[in-house]
C-alpha cells in the first residue's frame, strides 16, 4: 500500500474524545475512540468531518426512542481462577486425594497433548465481548433550565407526573448522579460502574415483534439503591418522616444570618 491508499482509506474513519469534565469525575485524560465513517464518496466524508470537527455530538442524533443496538465492552475481571469457578465443572467427591475442585482425567495418553475443549485453570473475566439486541427504554436529556427554571423531571412518565430526575435517591451506587444526557436499555450490561461501554446501531434487519414494538414507560422506580428503599423523592419522605434533626439545624444556622 502507497502513501496515497493509505490517506484514502484513513479518511474512511474520524477520531473522537470524551468531554471528561462534565462526568466530574476523578479522571482527566479523554478516552479517544476511532469511528468508520459510511456513504457517499470520500470528498464527501471528509467535508463532513471537517463540518463537525470539535463540535458535540448529542445521542439523540445518534440513537432513538424503540432502536435496537449493540454494547462492546470488557466484562468484570476475577482473576485467576479454578476450572470449577471457571467453567462450572462438577466437584469430585469429599475424599479425594490432593483436592477436590479439579478435572478428574484432562485427557487419554494419545494423543500425547491436552485438547482445547478440556476445562482448565486461567483467567476469568476482564474479556472483551459483544452483546447484541439491546432495546433502548428512553433517551432522556440532561438537567437544564426553561424559562429561568430548572427542569430536571427526566425520570418522570406519562402515568408518573411527579417532578423527579432519574437518579435514585442518593446517587447510583459506586457512580454517582447522571447530569448529561443518556439511554435506558433493556436488560445489564458488561463490566462494572465507570468503564466505557461502546454503542453502535444493530447490524441486523429487525424482524421480531419484540424489536419494533413501541415501548411506554409507566414508572421509573428511584428509591435508595443503598439500602431498603421507600420513597421516591426528598420530598416525599421529607413530607412523611416530618423535619429531621439536620433540617432543624440548618434553619437555626439561617437565622443568625438573616438577622445579620
Amino acid at each position: 500500500m502507497n502513501h496515497m491508499d493509505y490517506m484514502m482509506s484513513r479518511a474512511n474513519y474520524e477520531l473522537n474524545s470524551f468531554q471528561m469534565k462534565l462526568l466530574k469525575k476523578r479522571q482527566k485524560k479523554a478516552h479517544i475512540m476511532e469511528v468508520q465513517l459510511n456513504g457517499g464518496t470520500i470528498a464527501q466524508k471528509v467535508d463532513w468531518a471537517r463540518e463537525h470537527l470539535e463540535k458535540q455530538v448529542p445521542v439523540t442524533e445518534v440513537f432513538s426512542q424503540d432502536e435496537m443496538i449493540d454494547c462492546i465492552g470488557i466484562t468484570k475481571g476475577k482473576g485467576f481462577k479454578g476450572v470449577t469457578s471457571r467453567w462450572n465443572t462438577r466437584k469430585l467427591p469429599r475424599k479425594t486425594h490432593k483436592g477436590l475442585r479439579k478435572v478428574a482425567c484432562i485427557g487419554a495418553w494419545h494423543p500425547s497433548r491436552v485438547s482445547y475443549a478440556v476445562a482448565r485453570a486461567g483467567q476469568k473475566g476482564y474479556h472483551h465481548r459483544t452483546e447484541l439486541n439491546k432495546k433502548i427504554y428512553r433517551v432522556g436529556r440532561a438537567e437544564h433550565v426553561e424559562n429561568g427554571k430548572k427542569v430536571f423531571n427526566n425520570g418522570s412518565t406519562e402515568f408518573d407526573i411527579t417532578e423527579k430526575s432519574i437518579n435514585p435517591m442518593g446517587g447510583f451506587p459506586q457512580y454517582g448522579e447522571v447530569r448529561q444526557d443518556f439511554l435506558m436499555i433493556k436488560g445489564c450490561c458488561m463490566g462494572p460502574r465507570k468503564r466505557v461501554i461502546t454503542l453502535r446501531k444493530s447490524l441486523l434487519v429487525q424482524t421480531r415483534k419484540t424489536s419494533l414494538e413501541k415501548i411506554t414507560l409507566k414508572f421509573i422506580d428511584t428509591t435508595s439503591k443503598f439500602g431498603h428503599g421507600r420513597f421516591q423523592t426528598h420530598a416525599e419522605k421529607r413530607a412523611f418522616m416530618g423535619p429531621l434533626k439536620k433540617d432543624l439545624q440548618r434553619e437555626q444556622q439561617q437565622k443568625p444570618a438573616a438577622k445579620a
